[in-house]
């Protein structure tokens, strides 16, 4: 009798065990899945989004509208340079989304390269074959009329005399000494999409460099007007694949697509869609007042 009442409340413990355990177990799963497919959360770790986002604002970002991504995380945690496959989305990246992404230039500036834990917020500017220009401080895509990125900031840039601005944040990618591009004088800047073809001469070579590079795998050398890829001679490129000109709206506080150049499709994580949590980092009282603010 004694043993059987042990069986029996064994057989309880049991089964209830392997209840939580699957539970927990669906729970982690989902978890999982949520995170790759759906939504995942990104701090503000600065104002360079301003005013539109600021200093301790955790925001939501929806991998469905742009479609998540595929690639193997582990890889990428041991600092390797994976495949990433990307889950077809409800649409395309838009002019003026707030997306979030993998910064392309953890280790330096001169090479692109992907670190899972690096991330940065940024608004779109310009798509895949877009025309950009910035122009005595505003952003220009030809044959496009809307306002980009934060228009007043612009104006004050505009207004803002060079002498007083810092060389450092004046000069701007590809930091060529010909080209001589600033942030109030920028371009014309084509950004590649999938597919295109360009002559490759020197202001070419310096320009698409780096993103000929990462999609090459290989080293790129100028001498005059020639352009060397692993020592070929090459006199025209196809870009493999999309790129886009990132902005911060604070004009004057942001390390953009003005200063490293051009992000990569694939490094974008999702479109930043509400802000879910504020908190001040001075005082660490909540924000209601951003509680569940769209990101526009």
């Amino acid at each position: 009798m004694n043993t059987q009442r042990i069986k029996n409340s064994f057989s309880k413990v049991w089964n209830r065990f392997i209840n939580i355990f699957f539970g927990t177990s669906m729970l982690v799963v989902l978890f999982i899945v949520m995170q790759v497919f759906c939504f995942s959360t990104f701090k503000i770790p600065s104002d360079s989004m301003a005013p539109e986002l600021i200093t301790g604002d955790n925001v939501l970002v929806a991998k469905p509208v742009l479609g998540a991504r595929l690639f193997n995380v582990f890889a990428s945690l041991r600092g390797e340079q994976t495949e990433i496959w990307r889950v077809p989305g409800f649409r395309m990246v838009k002019r003026n989304d707030v997306l979030v992404f993998n910064f392309p230039h953890p280790n330096n500036w001169s090479k692109i390269e992907m670190h899972i834990l690096k991330y940065y917020i940024k608004r779109c500017i310009a798509l895949p074959g877009d025309t950009l220009s910035i122009s005595k401080g505003y952003y220009r895509v030809s044959g496009v009329k809307e306002n980009l990125g934060n228009f007043d900031l612009q104006r004050r840039l505009s207004l803002l005399p060079t002498s007083k601005i810092d060389p450092v944040v004046f000069s701007a990618f590809p930091y060529d000494s010909i080209m001589n591009w600033d942030i109030k004088d920028f371009g014309p800047l084509y950004i590649p999409k999938e597919g295109d073809k360009v002559v490759m001469n020197r202001i070419n070579g310096i320009v698409y460099r780096k993103i000929i590079e990462w999609e090459q795998h290989g080293k790129i050398r100028i001498e005059g007007n020639k352009v060397f890829l692993n020592e070929n001679l090459i006199q025209k490129y196809e870009f493999k694949k999309n790129y886009f000109f990132m902005a911060g709206d604070r004009i004057l506080d942001s390390q953009d697509s003005r200063y490293w150049g051009l992000l990569p499709e694939e490094y974008i994580v999702g479109k930043a869609w509400i802000v879910w949590k504020s908190i001040d980092k001075y005082s660490g009282a909540f924000r209601w007042n951003r509680f569940l603010k769209e990101i526009k």
